[in-house]
């Protein structure tokens, strides 16, 4: 439906796929974000669609924000971009029916945040989660400083959060940030079947619950994500942003040299 995002329908298994396609690693551009934000009703709204899966294909979920384009960005065009970036993935988390993650590779920063808004995540073996915004002398924008603690604690969000360490898929099921882990080949026939089982399910049962369990975890996120976005975009006032967005390009992850300012 997409240039970088399309939804693929399954009619014997009633199960609908959301795939990222943008080589090498499915940045989420602003383009990426609105196909990811219209793809979300579209799965929703279709009878004919009974479960869902998130899948970035068999190397790589999403390796985060496509930090070029978001270098340099002033606090007056990052305000104006925030709360489409949360929209997208709020579209998502609020598909009224089952999603599975499917995740292969790299799910960081905001790929984390997109395999966050499934019910469920399978991981492949050597996948890694993590959000290292941090790095980059920013926070999570797309929901992680609000998802992330309220699936595996305060205090082991912290640790991701603080440190913008990478998290292998074994602590990731240890700790419940995954909920499978199987081989890389097989990570999205696992969760598609999952799906489907799921699929034949009562459907209006199943969205209740949903509903129901997400909106009792979720009665103050509204005010978590205001919170999350204002600070979000602050950030990019600072030198820290601009020397955390410079050095990596330039030199890798985890050079910057900070000077909280």
């Amino acid at each position: 439906m997409g240039e970088f995002v399309r939804v693929e329908v399954d009619e014997a298994t009633r199960v609908g796929t959301i795939r990222l396609d943008r080589p090498p690693v499915n940045a989420l551009n602003p383009q990426v974000q609105d196909e990811l934000r219209e793809a979300a009703p579209a799965v929703g709204n279709d009878v004919n669609v009974g479960a869902v899966v998130i899948w970035g294909g068999p190397k790589v979920f999403a390796a985060g924000a496509d930090i070029k384009e978001m270098r340099g960005r002033s606090f007056a065009e990052i305000s104006a971009r925030a709360g489409d970036l949360q929209a997208a993935f709020t579209a998502l988390a609020r598909i009224p029916k089952v999603v599975v993650a499917a995740v292969n590779g790299y799910a960081l920063g905001g790929g984390c945040e997109l395999a966050l808004t499934a019910d469920l995540r399978f991981a492949a073996s050597d996948a890694q989660l993590g959000q290292p915004e941090i790095l980059l002398g920013i926070i999570p924008g797309a929901g992680g400083t609000q998802r992330l603690p309220r699936l595996i604690g305060p205090s082991r969000a912290k640790s991701l959060i603080y440190s913008g360490r990478f998290c292998k898929a074994d602590e990731a099921l240890a700790i419940g940030l995954v909920d499978e882990v199987h081989p890389p080949e097989e990570v999205y026939a696992k969760a598609a079947e999952a799906a489907a089982g799921y699929a034949k399910g009562a459907g209006l049962a199943l969205r209740a619950a949903k509903q129901a369990i997400d909106g009792g975890l979720d009665a103050g996120i509204d005010a978590g994500l205001l919170l999350e976005r204002h600070a979000f975009q602050s950030l990019f006032a600072t030198e820290d942003a601009a020397e955390g967005m410079s050095s990596f390009v330039e030199r890798g992850p985890g050079k910057a040299n900070f000077k909280s300012r």
